[in-house]
């Protein structure tokens, strides 16, 4: 017997219709953002003040008609100011510091540069999801590699000396007075050179699996970066050198095929009394902690970067960007740790001190 279909709630449809509309919106928006960040015109248009499309064409060295629609795009959108009275578009201090202010905390043209990475990148991500093969960390756009380290040194630089390592037992002492730190997953070594930079006395060593990073590492600390710093292409499984007080992984333990063989590893580079500080993106424990916009930008990244990643590795575990504390306390515990306890949090992140 054939079943009816369900009734369909006007309201309700109308309601999801109007949120599916403000996605693709923010997707334009956030398409648009990014090619103003590529072509320096949000600097442009800050730096002249209230201007026409023709001016802020002129100072980017941009085509002014496609300024004018990128501009009358934006300030749709509410990324730019319109002044009716006058014909000029603005930046408002607000808008200035979200989409003009390179490496200040509340720029996002990091996010954004991540994100269009995977637009760019689209074909791969559905034959990753239709055959269920991994997808490894190389296999990416580079514009990812770019996005994720601007996106997370802001908040690096505001958090990670200023109040992480000081919220973990005794570990800012023993940095200040000459320790030996262990950076792994550093990626492009911004927290690698922000500890040492804070730390001279200390040594402190990036280890990457990914070589082209660290590379790039290694050229941002031979231009100018603190000496005190050493970076090596290596897997957190095979780090041959011991002796650590510190080791950290910023926001890549959950990218592991193998996160406990990882944290286990860790365990055994520590020295006696040692401590490993685990940064991870903010989460419950349960789907339905989750379901809000963060939750949603985090399972987003998970499916097509975050679980590929750790697929394409031995084990291939798939923490996913949101794990959640208690599942990151198993794997931590499991690795050999007795204590873990949540030593602070941002908006976004988590800091999970664990110590033998």
């Amino acid at each position: 017997m054939a079943t009816m279909a369900p009734e369909i709630d006007g309201t309700k449809l109308e309601q999801l219709i109007g949120k599916v509309i403000g996605d693709v919106a923010g997707a334009m928006g956030l398409l648009l953002a990014y090619i103003g960040d590529q072509t320096g015109t949000y600097r442009a248009l800050e730096k002249l003040g209230p201007s026409t499309a023709e001016d802020v064409a002129g100072e980017a060295g941009v085509d002014p008609r496609y300024v004018r629609e990128w501009l009358s795009g934006n300030a749709a959108a509410g990324y730019v100011a319109w002044d009716p009275a006058s014909e000029r578009f603005s930046l408002t201090p607000e808008q200035a510091a979200v989409f003009a202010h390179e490496g200040e905390p509340t720029c996002m043209q990091g996010f954004f540069q991540a994100v269009v990475s995977q637009y760019m990148s689209n074909e791969t991500a559905i034959d990753v999801f239709k055959s269920g093969r991994g997808r490894a960390w190389g296999e990416h756009n580079n514009c990812l590699f770019c996005g994720t380290d601007r996106f997370f040194r802001p908040g690096y630089m505001v958090n990670l000396v200023s109040s992480w390592i000081p919220a973990l037992d005794g570990v800012e002492a023993t940095l200040k007075s000459g320790g030996k730190v262990a950076d792994i997953g550093c990626g492009h070594g911004s927290s690698t050179m922000l500890m040492a930079e804070a730390y001279p006395k200390s040594q402190i060593h990036g280890y990457d699996f990914h070589q082209p990073s660290i590379d790039f590492a290694r050229q941002k600390a031979a231009d100018g970066g603190p000496a005190n710093t050493r970076f090596d292409a290596v897997a957190a499984k095979e780090i041959g050198e011991d002796g650590y007080d510190l080791a950290c992984i910023f926001d890549a333990l959950h990218d592991m095929g193998d996160p406990v063989g990882a944290a286990r590893r860790v365990r055994e580079i520590l020295k006696p009394g040692g401590t490993f500080m685990v940064v991870e993106p903010l989460a419950g424990d349960r789907l339905e902690d989750n379901c809000h916009p963060l939750g949603n930008i985090f399972y987003g990244f998970s499916t097509v970067v975050c679980v590929p990643c750790s697929r394409a590795q031995e084990v291939g575990l798939g923490l996913g960007a949101q794990a959640g504390e208690k599942r990151l306390t198993d794997v931590l515990k499991e690795a050999g740790f007795s204590s873990v306890r949540r030593a602070a949090e941002t908006p976004t992140n988590m800091v999970l001190e664990a110590r033998v």
